[in-house]
């Protein structure tokens, strides 16, 4: 289970440090994509083959179906942390999350999110601001 909210740089050739605590989660090797709200997510390799077979069994037929899958799918990219526990991050995914020197890393449960520092304290400060709103939502929901 990823929890938590860790800062980060990346360095020069897109590698960024994550978290000690899930080394034993990603050392077997993960995966990273485009995420929506203009950041990356990553995922293990077990999480990330439960997705993939869900959106290889959604409908072509329909184009928001078909769109979804081509974000996930094809932005993807396999990673393997080295010896310090750095990944690197491809420049493409980097340019797409707009990326810069400090980032951070989102425990999410089953996933991690890689955010740019400062669009991450905007999303933040954003939700922050209609978390009464969306707990009334989620109460809807059962949560």
């Amino acid at each position: 289970m990823f929890i938590g909210e860790y800062h980060h740089s990346i360095d020069d050739k897109g590698r960024v440090a994550l978290p000690s605590k899930f080394k034993k989660d990603l050392g077997r090797g993960a995966v990273v994509t485009r995420g929506l709200d203009n950041c990356l997510f990553i995922y293990t390799k077990a999480e990330w083959q439960k997705l993939a077979e869900k959106l290889a069994n959604l409908p072509i037929s329909q184009a928001n179906t078909r769109a979804f899958a081509r974000l996930m799918l094809a932005g993807a990219m396999d990673l393997s942390p080295d010896g310090q526990g750095r990944i690197v991050v491809p420049e493409y995914l980097r340019a797409y999350a707009g990326l810069k020197k400090n980032v951070v890393v989102a425990g999410l449960y089953s996933r991690l999110e890689l955010w740019d520092e400062s669009e991450w304290e905007r999303y933040k400060a954003s939700t922050e601001k209609t978390s009464g709103d969306i707990a009334e939502k989620l109460a809807e929901l059962g949560v």
